[in-house]
């Protein structure tokens, strides 16, 4: 216990360890090969519900019909393709989804430019390779490897951001659903549950685009940014709750108002124009996601606590827009010197204060 408690981050099955328990005892429901829940308590696990006398707490909060898609994705033989804009908890839906089917969300490849298909297929301890020559001991599995043979889910984080090459590597595993080894003379062939879900980032640029015959093996799920300011407020508000009480921030959590207007601010430079519609804005080079305001709040309380009296003030939450939105120094300095003068200033004796800071800190 002591030593869980030392963990930066806990891992989504571990961290709701209570939760994915209740649920597995109430589960009344048929349980696909390889699933430690049914469909419907996945569901629960990702919406919220109630299981027993243990209170389910969302995980996504958003369309439920787009979650119960990508369950059903799952259910069949076709691998689970989530896109969208940053903070649009693409990654986090993925951990979720993976910890509450197979209950190891950890078999994980982080998309890069340096990705190898080594990385998704397997690789060679190569002193042992050169010693004693192909053996399963010297094979290093891969985590697609890992998840095929054990019938798990498999993450591929960003894959866009890999080489065309490498992400066409998958589409034999996910049509064949199996892996040739020729140096050992065999073939893994996965175990009934396997599946793939992948995250692409909507938002960036200078990437590879997927091959058609790779976008064929994929349901496309396509994650929206909140659609309004009170769900988005509302996301907010819990991550910034969870991430505080897991950092263990000796701050108060930001005011009510205090989480508005920063998403306020960031819904109106996102969209280019004010929540009520009557002035254009002029967005940053950056993206302000909601994972940027989540960000940018945390950040407050950590200033709050450390070098204030541990209540979120408007110069720790100027000081974090600074930084999220002033990404490019020369142009949007411009562009948020302008929505400062242009929209906040306007707003009255309510804005009046973070206005000030945020002017200081601008200057």
């Amino acid at each position: 216990m002591e030593q869980q408690q030392n963990v930066l981050r806990l891992p989504a099955e571990r961290l709701f360890r209570e939760e994915l328990e209740a649920l597995r005892q109430a589960d009344r429901d048929p349980r696909p090969a390889g699933w430690r829940l049914s469909p419907r308590a996945v569901l629960t696990f990702i919406t919220g519900g109630q299981a027993g006398k243990v209170e389910i707490t969302p995980k996504y909060i958003g369309h439920k019909r787009l979650v119960e898609i990508a369950i059903a994705t799952l259910l069949t033989d076709r691998a689970l393709l989530l896109i969208g804009e940053p903070g649009t908890a693409k990654s986090w839906l993925s951990e979720n989804l993976t910890a509450a089917i197979h209950g190891d969300s950890s078999k994980v490849i982080q998309g890069t430019a340096g990705t190898s298909e080594e990385q998704i297929r397997y690789s060679w301890n190569y002193a042992m390779l050169l010693a004693n020559g192909p053996s399963d001991d010297a094979l290093i599995k891969s985590p697609i490897y890992r998840a095929m043979e054990c019938g798990g889910i498999a993450r591929f984080e960003e894959i866009s951001r890999c080489a065309s090459e490498v992400q066409d590597a998958l589409i034999s595993i996910l049509s064949e659903k199996t892996i040739s080894i020729p140096e050992l003379g065999r073939e893994l062939s996965a175990s009934r549950g396997f599946s793939i879900i992948a995250t692409a980032n909507t938002r960036d640029r200078g990437v590879n685009d997927m091959s058609a015959a790779l976008k064929r093996r994929f349901n496309i799920l396509a994650l929206p940014s909140p659609a309004d300011l009170e769900t988005e407020v509302e996301i907010v508000r819990k991550r910034v709750r969870d991430i505080a009480a897991s950092y263990e921030l000796q701050a108060e959590l930001p005011q009510e108002e205090a989480v508005r207007k920063v998403v306020a601010i960031f819904r109106e430079l996102r969209s280019g124009m004010t929540l009520d519609g009557k002035e254009k804005v002029k967005p940053p080079s950056g993206v302000v996601s909601t994972a940027e305001a989540i960000s940018l709040l945390t950040n407050s309380m950590a200033l709050a606590a450390s070098f204030g009296t541990g209540e979120v003030r408007e110069e720790d939450i100027a000081a974090g827009l600074q930084g999220a939105i002033v990404k490019d120094e020369d142009q949007d300095r411009v562009v948020w010197k302008q929505y400062l003068e242009n929209v906040m200033k306007k707003r009255g004796s309510e804005w009046r204060s973070l206005y000030n800071a945020c002017k200081e800190m601008n200057d």
